[in-house]
């Protein structure tokens, strides 16, 4: 059983909490699977609203399902969260990542 079969027997059986949500987001991402990873995520901060992390694979996951603008805002809020906790590394992993999905953003605006 892999992983991600291993995450979805848990949340079968009824388990439902912040960390499992993030791990099957985190999952479905890095299996390319962007719209069960961000229902995944944005449950994850259902839950925990201040979970750094999430912000991030959240904000990755938009931006490379081709929606850099959504993508921004998730960064933006991320930073802010990430910095608010004191997690200096995830909020400066967002800003490398807020920097792309902008330039994203503005070579799609220049292509229409």
């Amino acid at each position: 059983m892999d992983m991600l079969q291993s995450l979805l027997k848990l949340y079968d059986e009824g388990q439902d909490n912040v960390l499992l949500r993030f791990s099957l987001g985190n999952e479905y991402y890095k299996a390319g699977r962007y719209d069960e990873a961000e229902h995944h995520l944005r449950a994850a901060l259902a839950h925990d609203p201040h979970y750094s992390v999430a912000w991030k694979i959240l904000g990755r996951t938009l931006a490379d399902a081709g929606r850099p603008l959504e993508a921004i805002g998730v960064f933006e809020q991320g930073i802010e969260v990430a910095e608010a906790r004191g997690d200096i590394q995830a909020a400066k992993e967002m800003r490398v990542f807020l920097k792309r999905a902008r330039k994203a953003a503005e070579a799609g605006s220049d292509a229409g």
